[in-house]
């Protein structure tokens, strides 16, 4: 008789992220629902601030430290224009003690280059006029994510690509200025990479092209900046801890583990401990 045989999936079976939206918002955040009529911190962000894969993603961890209430607004691939005219998400922020915003990639906001979906920022939707007399060899049909057109363009010609990089960078500036401005109440801007803010303007890793001295820039208009370079040893990790489906491990691979979302709420949390002088 053969005995029984049994697969058991790497990571589990994917968290249930409980989806749920926000007043007139028509962006879906991880639930369950939290209520804003009493004290909270909103939390806005990307992949990693929604918790892609992750059980307990950081706003969560951070919770459970503060004692008070971090409602997570995070969106996968959001850039910073999914926040910056959505009116429910600013009211939101305006009420909360605190708003804390994950750096984000300069590659997936609307620019004088390129447009992108309003809601999900990593698409691509056309191209200017302005980019098709730089690039006049490309055909932009054949994108429809803002990575992928980025990467061609520069395999393509590195030097007019400059011209790319420089206006993403700008419209980031810009736009994250607006965003601010728009906030109501103390905001932190969280840094959380695999590696600190840099100087160098052309590196390609996340969050794209946004350098220390474009974060700095920002400085008279937030409340704190919290850097979290993820350790050596939650680098290591891999995708440990981390819950997917059995289609989904090479999307897990390019994403933090739990050990960086410890290290991202201990770091908050120090922070917001003192911004909203919280006793512990």
């Amino acid at each position: 008789m053969v005995g029984e045989m049994t697969y058991e999936l790497p990571g589990g079976v994917a968290p249930d992220y409980l989806p749920c939206r926000y007043g007139a918002s028509r962006l879906v955040f991880r639930g369950p629902r939290r209520p804003l009529d009493a004290d909270y911190v909103a939390v806005f962000g990307s992949t990693e601030t929604y918790g892609k894969f992750i059980e307990t993603p950081y706003p969560a961890l951070t919770e459970e430290m503060l004692g008070v209430p971090c409602v997570n607004f995070g969106c996968v691939n959001a850039g910073v224009d999914a926040y910056v005219n959505d009116s429910a998400l600013l009211e939101a922020a305006g009420n909360a003690r605190a708003t804390v915003i994950q750096v984000m990639g300069a590659q997936n906001i609307s620019n004088r280059l390129y447009s992108v979906h309003p809601r999900r920022n990593d698409r691509f939707v056309n191209a200017s006029a302005m980019l098709k007399t730089i690039y006049r060899e490309v055909d932009f049909t054949e994108f429809h994510f803002t990575r992928h057109l980025l990467t061609t363009l520069e395999d393509i010609c590195a030097e007019r690509f400059l011209m790319v990089r420089q206006e993403l960078q700008a419209a980031w500036s810009a736009r994250m200025a607006l965003l601010l401005s728009r906030i109501k109440g103390p905001v932190v801007l969280l840094w959380l990479a695999d590696q600190a803010p840099s100087d160098a303007e052309d590196s390609w890793a996340d969050p794209l092209f946004v350098t220390r001295a474009m974060m700095e820039g920002l400085r008279d208009q937030v409340s704190g900046i919290v850097e979290v370079s993820t350790s050596e040893g939650a680098r290591g990790q891999g995708t440990a801890g981390m819950k997917y489906g059995p289609m989904e491990e090479a999307a897990a691979r390019e994403l933090m583990g739990p050990a960086a979302h410890r290290e991202a709420a201990t770091a908050l949390g120090a922070e917001l401990t003192g911004l909203l002088h919280l006793r512990h």
